[in-house]
């Protein structure tokens, strides 16, 4: 075991001093955790909003009031007609504008037959999901709490904060890229630089030389799970309510199957640039457009949603928000765990079989 040892402590230190691999490796979590976390939101807060009245009674003050106390809605101005209102929002001084009747009295709805209030809104709708967003919050702001119809309770995350969404998305993404990624052009770098037929004719085995040269990142990649964690319930305040145990066990199985995914990427690649796009394109498009991270797996059109039922990451960060966020035990998330552990067996069979092949 010594030289395996020996290899090990020489991916290391070459690791340790590339300063580029190490502002890579820990400036990316740090950069994005703070970027999603405090600059990236979908948080709805301040919206600019316009009251159009006409004429201003108890209800209409009670509900613009109701407005105005909540952190989402901030009430820049009052205008006489609905034209006034889309004027201010076509010069970009408002994002909606809240349109009251002579009264808020509730009054029967023509379509559906139940009750609501004489009131529209008028929305920039150039950002539709935020659009939609902003009506929504309006619509369970102005409900008079007093009339019992309603009663609203969010479960898991009651503030909303996106970062709730966004730490198991990152955790998912910067694992997969980290392993990944640095495995295949570590491998690749030293077939590029001829010092692989050396390894490989030493008195250590070859797939041990291999398995030496993933250990440090496994390392590293623990060490930027801690990272996230820590910055996650310290920093951005999501709550780690789920066990820590079943938390590092699934990331486990997720950091060899992307260690796994790196040495496949490695065996086909030949150049480092070309481990590097295939990296780019085969994980993180993949990754960012097709795992839930940002867009909801079930909106998507239905091939797209086949084409992700492939993608680890979806999984990983199924089983992350339900662990975190939700506090459930391993029951709840044994399909996730199965479907990876199913993926981890294909590609490390796949990437040891074509490893064989190029050793031929």
């Amino acid at each position: 075991m010594k030289p395996f040892h020996s290899f090990v402590i020489k991916e290391a230190k070459h690791i340790l001093r590339d300063k580029r691999t190490m502002l890579m490796l820990f400036g990316m979590p740090l950069t994005m955790m703070l970027l999603f976390g405090f600059a990236i939101r979908t948080d709805v807060k301040n919206v600019r909003t316009v009251v159009v009245a006409s004429q201003v009674d108890h209800l209409t003050q009670q509900a613009v009031e109701r407005l105005s106390a909540s952190e989402y809605f901030t009430i820049t101005q009052q205008v006489g007609t609905p034209k006034e209102a889309e004027r201010v929002i076509r010069r970009q001084e408002a994002d909606m504008a809240v349109v009251f009747g002579e009264s808020l009295s509730p009054v029967p709805s023509l379509k559906r037959g139940e009750h609501g209030h004489p009131c529209q809104f008028i929305v920039d709708g150039a950002d539709p999901n935020m659009a939609q967003q902003w009506t929504s919050y309006a619509s369970q702001v102005m409900k008079n709490p007093s009339n019992g119809l309603v009663n609203v309770k969010m479960l898991y995350n009651p503030q909303m904060k996106s970062a709730y969404n966004f730490v198991p998305a990152i955790m998912g993404m910067l694992l997969m890229l980290v392993c990944a990624m640095m495995t295949s052009i570590s491998i690749v770098r030293e077939k590029e630089r001829g010092t692989m037929e050396v390894l490989l004719v030493s008195p250590t085995r070859p797939m041990m030389v291999i398995i030496a040269k993933a250990v440090p990142y496994l390392v590293l990649a623990f060490c930027i799970l801690i990272i996230i964690l820590l910055m996650a319930r310290f920093v951005l305040g999501v709550p780690l309510v789920g066990s820590l145990f079943w938390i590092f066990a699934i990331s486990t199985v997720y950091i060899l199957l992307a260690l796994s995914l790196g040495l496949l990427v490695s065996n086909i690649a030949k150049t480092q640039l070309a481990a590097l796009l295939m990296s780019a394109m085969v994980l993180l498009m993949p990754i960012v457009m097709l795992s839930g991270m940002i867009f909801p797996v079930e909106s998507m059109p239905r091939i797209l949603q086949w084409v992700s039922a492939i993608i680890p990451t979806r999984y990983y960060i199924s089983a992350m928000r339900k662990l975190m966020i939700m506090g459930v035990g391993v029951r709840e998330v044994l399909f996730e765990l199965t479907v990876l552990l199913g993926m981890l067996a294909a590609l490390l069979t796949l990437s040891l079989a074509t490893f064989k092949k190029r050793l031929e």
